[in-house]
């Protein structure tokens, strides 16, 4: 008789599980401990004057943000809806709003909001719009790697069931028909599974 160990059945932690708790704690430790240094540098009214600077900057950017987002959406619509009473396709100058990143200036703001030095050299980096084009694309690589490297069966099958892209980037929702089933009338079969690739 053999005594070996059976094999644990307990899902791996990810990496972000693994190294995001200690993470926050030597960032609020780094936070409190720059504080303290430009406080006993400059007094505390100067830390106190920046800390509430930084709050009211985050709010006007968050608050501009997403009246920029709102004005994009509303445009979309717009747009949509008159591609589609006239059949013109939209041009890259009309998507230009796309590109704005408002959720990086959101994040932001949020950061300049965060008491702390730290957060607010981050939020004022994200208010930079090349920094915020360039960390938009990274983003889009990363997520894309990530979901080409999904198993099957996965939230990725999904993804890739509702993609039937036309070269001006449109989705189209169609069926499959057989030539070679058989014709005459059809009767309600119920729900369809969906198409697979």
């Amino acid at each position: 008789m053999t005594t070996g160990a059976s094999p644990s059945l307990a899902p791996k932690r990810s990496r972000a599980r693994t190294f995001l708790p200690p993470a926050i704690a030597v960032w609020l430790v780094l936070e409190i401990w720059l504080l303290t240094v430009v406080a006993n540098a400059f007094g505390g009214l100067t830390v106190l004057l920046l800390l509430i600077g930084g709050a009211v900057l985050g709010a006007t950017v968050i608050k501009r943000a997403g009246r920029r987002a709102f004005a994009n959406l509303t445009g979309t619509f717009q747009q949509a809806q008159e591609a589609a009473r006239t059949g013109a396709v939209p041009t890259a100058a009309d998507r230009a709003g796309a590109e704005d990143r408002n959720g990086f200036l959101m994040l932001g703001g949020l950061l300049l909001m965060i008491p702390g030095l730290i957060s607010d050299v981050a939020g004022l980096l994200l208010l930079i719009p090349p920094v915020r084009s360039a960390l938009g694309r990274y983003t889009e690589k990363a997520v894309e790697r990530r979901m080409g490297a999904a198993p099957q069966g996965s939230l990725q099958d999904a993804f890739q069931q509702a993609r039937i892209r036309r070269p001006d980037g449109k989705v189209v929702q169609g069926e499959v028909i057989r030539e070679d089933a058989p014709q005459g009338p059809r009767e309600p079969q119920g729900p369809r599974p969906p198409l697979m690739p």
